[in-house]
């Protein structure tokens, strides 16, 4: 599979790359919910892995701008802006609100479970999760990351889908900016990477920013794709041969190496230097050429593509049971299984086990929640400005 032209074209490495993020995040979760590992070369990688959700607003930006380019005129639109938002919300919205009921009758379930057995259920322990009724309606209306909760609120990882949300709402104003000359995807790009820089002077936690002034966070990356994208659409169809796009693929791949061994801790000013590395791979790929292009374009990182929305939402139902598990299921950690010290056991088979269940879960809610409902709904509402009429990764 190749590159091709932006109105029929899909772009496989992105499609492909797409299923790494929700692995790396999945990681980090875990180990700042519960231990680092002590290699430090594994601990770094893992405590990295929220600057991941970089590369999926980088990547969302570029590919939206890549899949609507030449739509400007319909976004502009009072009908084409209502068809764009409805087209992004059937992709956003059902496999979140799923979760969120879902996340409602475990919670009450717990707690009833909690009341009968006489202990303190796990979402009302100190460091729990917000479960309150202010963040259940907000999250409905997906404004629960737009500065108005004080924490992460129900399905912690929506977050990003309220962030998400609101950039699909300035989007065509961004796309309106990108049109025109090459320097405007240059001042774009300029524009995210000085937003970024900003957010750090000001960040005593780095990028990890979520529920508070997560918008700024994810409008700086997303607007980086988007000027990307303006790049991309002058230069992609340059005959460029195959081993140059490997060279800087390789090459990114070492700076992003490097940056994450050599520059301290996580949550620093130093985040940057993981993040352009990260954002600049989606440039890279988007050629659909080269070594680690045709590695992800490969089956096992498509599959992982087309999951990837479901591996990373989802991932909060299984970081909880854990939780839970932990509370009421499992044995003391110095308790003897197969010969070991528990505590010994689980050091490594947890996090392992955790990755290949959120995998697995997240197929079955692509498969029979995400993609039914997203099919049944455009059969209902129809099709109209639905970047599917486009092949994209998107």
């Amino acid at each position: 599979m190749t590159g091709k032209t932006l109105k029929t074209g899909t772009i496989g490495a992105l499609a492909g790359a797409r299923g790494i993020p929700p692995l790396m995040i999945i990681l980090y979760h875990f180990s700042e919910g519960h231990h680092y590992t002590g290699l430090l070369w594994f601990d770094r990688i893992a405590a990295r892995g929220y600057l991941w959700v970089e590369f999926f607003f980088a990547l969302s930006g570029f590919i939206l701008t890549y899949a609507y380019g030449y739509r400007l005129k319909d976004l502009l639109q009072r009908r084409g802006y209502a068809d764009f938002l409805r087209a992004r919300l059937i992709r956003l919205y059902p496999l979140h609100l799923f979760l969120l009921l879902l996340l409602l009758a475990i919670v009450l379930s717990l707690r009833a479970l909690a009341a009968a057995g006489g202990y303190v259920s796990i979402y009302d322990l100190p460091w729990a999760q917000d479960v309150s009724p202010k963040g259940f309606a907000l999250s409905i209306f997906l404004v629960h990351a737009w500065n108005t909760m004080d924490r992460l609120t129900w399905n912690g990882l929506s977050w990003f889908v309220s962030v998400e949300f609101a950039l699909c709402l300035l989007f065509p104003v961004l796309l309106y900016l990108s049109s025109g000359r090459l320097w405007r995807g240059a001042a774009l790009i300029a524009a995210g990477i000085a937003g970024l820089m900003a957010m750090l002077a000001a960040s005593p936690h780095g990028l990890d920013i979520t529920f508070h002034n997560g918008v700024l966070r994810g409008l700086c990356d997303f607007t980086v794709g988007v000027g990307m994208a303006v790049l991309f659409h002058r230069v992609k169809d340059q005959r460029i041969p195959a081993w140059i796009h490997s060279a800087v693929q390789v090459l990114l791949l070492l700076l992003l190496t490097y940056a994450v061994t050599s520059t301290g801790w996580s949550h620093t000013r130093n985040d940057i230097y993981t993040v352009l590395p990260l954002m600049a791979l989606v440039f890279a790929l988007a050629f659909d050429k080269g070594i680690l292009a045709q590695a992800l374009k490969t089956r096992v990182p498509q599959l992982l593509g087309e999951w990837s929305y479901a591996i990373y939402l989802g991932q909060s139902i299984w970081l909880t049971a854990i939780r839970f598990f932990e509370q009421r299921l499992y044995p003391a950690p110095d308790a003897m299984v197969l010969g070991t010290r528990f505590s010994t056991l689980i050091w490594w088979l947890e996090p392992l086990g955790l990755v290949i269940i959120c995998v697995l879960w997240g197929a079955l809610l692509a498969e029979l929640i995400e993609f039914p409902a997203a099919a049944k709904l455009r059969r209902m509402f129809g099709r109209r400005l639905d970047p599917q009429s486009i092949p994209t990764p998107s």
